[in-house]
């Protein structure tokens, strides 16, 4: 790997401050730049050098120069967004990182733009654009839960569906949910609070409440979804990898003309009892090879919280691989001893 160094001169000191933003912001950029890349970034005044891996200069360019095309249009991109921007160009060079940002799916009641935020979002919204069941799979944080309220939202406000039905498995409760006091709301609110947060952000509290009194958003537990045929509706079931086999079926075989399906999970959270087999990984396996079927999986670099739970979710993935490779060792160790 060569080290070089390239200067790039920005018009003017306000146009680096709209690309990088305020110092402890740019800290992160510059950071987040040199881990994707091998290129580090010494800011000067309205210059900007290049240090590193010089095989990397034009990539790392290119970026800077579309996150300031963002910037001046008045949505400048967030430094955790760095290593999805990369991402996007090292897959297509003369790819526009508008096509991604500026893609809104919803607009909130408070004027907020709810838009994809890396290109495995983008490829999720597309396949629940162009498909009436998706799974979407992948660590917390990373959007899969909130993008499908707000698909489900934008396509009721199109009148493309009559309701919108939110569920989850409330696995803690199991099947005592009767026997715990108040009304039904009371006692599954606890489980059902992510879904509600989605609505909130997209939604004036008056509004969900009212619509939540009128049918057209019904927020349930997995378990009450049995026996009927849901037609026009948003089908959003979260937590997926908390659903036994039947359960996931039962789910998928409510589908009614009309519908959409939107199956969330992360099977590596998985909190079923015992040796319980999650639904979650069973239907992706039986269902892979129907073409109306989409899977649009999600990594570590797609978490769109703090960056530091991109950090956590690293690590966490790196101690995986570690753990997946002494095993592995392990296996080998002990067939290359009882070959012996």
């Amino acid at each position: 790997m060569s080290t070089e160094t390239r200067k790039l001169v920005f018009n003017d000191q306000r146009a680096l401050q709209l690309v990088l933003g305020s110092p402890s912001s740019s800290k992160r950029v510059v950071f987040e730049l040199e881990r994707a890349t091998g290129v580090g970034l010494h800011i000067r005044g309205s210059e900007i050098t290049l240090h590193g891996d010089a095989s990397n200069f034009d990539l790392v360019q290119r970026l800077l120069e579309q996150m300031n095309v963002q910037a001046r249009s008045g949505r400048p991109m967030l430094s955790t967004d760095v290593a999805r921007g990369i991402e996007i160009l090292r897959e297509n060079p003369g790819a526009k990182l508008t096509t991604v940002y500026d893609d809104v799916l919803l607009t909130t009641s408070s004027g907020k733009a709810i838009s994809p935020r890396s290109l495995a979002q983008k490829r999720y919204v597309e396949a629940m654009r162009n498909n009436n069941l998706v799974f979407g799979v992948g660590p917390a944080g990373t959007g899969k839960t909130f993008l499908a309220v707000a698909m489900a939202v934008r396509r009721l406000q199109d009148k493309q569906v009559r309701r919108i039905i939110l569920s989850r498995p409330a696995i803690e409760a199991g099947e005592n949910l009767g026997f715990l006091p108040g009304t039904l709301e009371e006692k599954v609110s606890p489980y059902m609070r992510p879904l509600y947060d989605g609505l909130y952000d997209m939604l004036d509290a008056a509004k969900v409440a009212r619509m939540m009194e009128q049918g057209i958003i019904e927020v349930a537990p997995l378990a009450y979804m049995r026996g009927r045929t849901l037609n026009d509706a948003f089908v959003i079931l979260d937590e997926a990898q908390n659903t036994t086999r039947e359960q996931m079926r039962m789910l998928l075989t409510r589908i009614g003309m009309g519908s959409y399906t939107v199956v969330t999970g992360d099977p590596t959270q998985k909190d079923l009892h015992g040796r319980e087999k999650s639904g979650l990984n069973h239907a992706l396996r039986v269902l892979s090879g129907i073409t109306s079927v989409s899977l649009c999986r999600f990594t570590g670099t797609d978490v769109m919280r703090h960056p530091l739970v991109q950090d956590i979710v690293r690590a966490y993935e790196s101690d995986d691989r570690e753990r997946a490779e002494r095993r592995e060792e392990r296996r080998q160790g002990q067939a290359n001893s009882s070959s012996d």
